[in-house]
């Protein structure tokens, strides 16, 4: 998404959410704009983030699936996203992306104190053991692709496996 109008003709044909990513990262203004015509709930700011020991808090934003760097900080891009009307955040870990070895639990962590919006944790899941931990460091939700599409888990087996840990799943 990069104009309000890109929002309005999707929500027009059904969409519930849109995401917005790179261009909010060149034009922050694009957030305030979504939110104050169509609402937060409307508004899912994702966020590919990395680690970086450039940046206060250790975690740097990046464009394009995590191939290009910025210079901001991602607890410092998160805050200002929510305060201008982001109504959830999608935060995808580019170091654990792919890797199944499990969610960055330090990055969740970290969304989830400068965020009073939802947190979707993304990156890492490789086995149903992975998502408990992830909703215990803050996440609201969870979000995984690749361990479905291989046929290595199912939805099935992951909701077992959370209601088995006493978290409430739809």
């Amino acid at each position: 998404m990069r104009s309000v109008e890109d929002v309005a003709r999707l929500l027009a044909v059904g969409a519930d959410k849109i995401g917005v990513n790179s261009a909010a990262i060149a034009r922050p203004q694009l957030i305030d704009e979504i939110a104050d015509r169509f609402g937060a709930q409307v508004l899912v700011l994702s966020l590919d983030v990395k680690r970086a020991g450039t940046t206060g808090s250790g975690f740097v934003v990046t464009t394009h699936g995590g191939r290009a760097e910025t210079t901001m900080d991602a607890r410092d891009w998160a805050r200002e996203a929510v305060e201008r009307g982001a109504g959830e955040l999608l935060v995808n870990s580019i170091d654990a992306d792919g890797t199944r070895d499990g969610f960055d639990l330090e990055l969740v962590e970290l969304m989830r104190e400068v965020s009073a919006v939802p947190v979707i944790a993304s990156g890492g899941a490789g086995s149903v053991a992975d998502f408990a931990p992830a909703i215990a460091a803050g996440a609201d939700a969870v979000l995984a692709a690749s361990v479905f599409h291989s046929g290595q888990l199912t939805v099935g087996d992951v909701k077992d496996a959370l209601r088995a840990e006493g978290v409430e799943v739809r």
